[in-house]
């Protein structure tokens, strides 16, 4: 089973370089309460504003997959993906993809669900989410806050 789980604006937006352009106490808590101990995909670029933000602390997660083109990386807390196409193609457990822009993007196909915050406002940052055809997954529950609306789409 993988999950994809992601906040966005309604445009899109996901990110200002390799940070969120916001900080909702709320939707950070929904993340870890989803993510924490779990089997993460990530991108090398998220891996290190990770790792940047809990300097010499882990990850909180259990198995860290991290995808990067660079063929010589070597990561101590992680397993280096080259190609996520064939590891999603053989991939048999459930696995959380955490970002960013361009993993989520090579993933959508084979996502079985999406997590998505859709935070509500106006911000300003140059990392979008690839447009999703919702067509092919059906809404199966939400809860509306005043910062948040928290959804969750199964593949149709």
């Amino acid at each position: 089973m993988i999950n994809l789980i992601w906040a966005m604006t309604d445009d899109y937006l996901i990110g200002d370089g390799a940070v969120i352009p916001w900080h909702i106490k709320e939707d950070l808590i929904y993340y870890k309460e989803h993510t924490a101990g779990k089997t993460v995909l990530m991108g090398d670029t998220t891996y290190y504003s990770l790792k940047g933000y809990y300097k010499k602390r882990p990850l909180p997660y259990g198995k860290i997959y991290v995808a990067s083109l660079n063929k010589d990386l070597v990561l101590a807390d992680a397993v280096v993906v080259n190609d996520v196409e064939d590891f999603l193609d053989n991939y048999q457990e459930e696995l959380w993809v955490v970002g960013g822009a361009t993993i989520y993007a090579l993933c959508l196909p084979y996502a079985d669900y999406l997590y998505i915050s859709f935070i509500k406002g106006k911000y300003s940052g140059n990392k979008y989410f690839k447009e999703v055809d919702f067509k092919k997954f059906k809404l199966i529950w939400d809860k509306e806050t005043k910062d948040v609306h928290y959804t969750l789409y199964e593949r149709a």
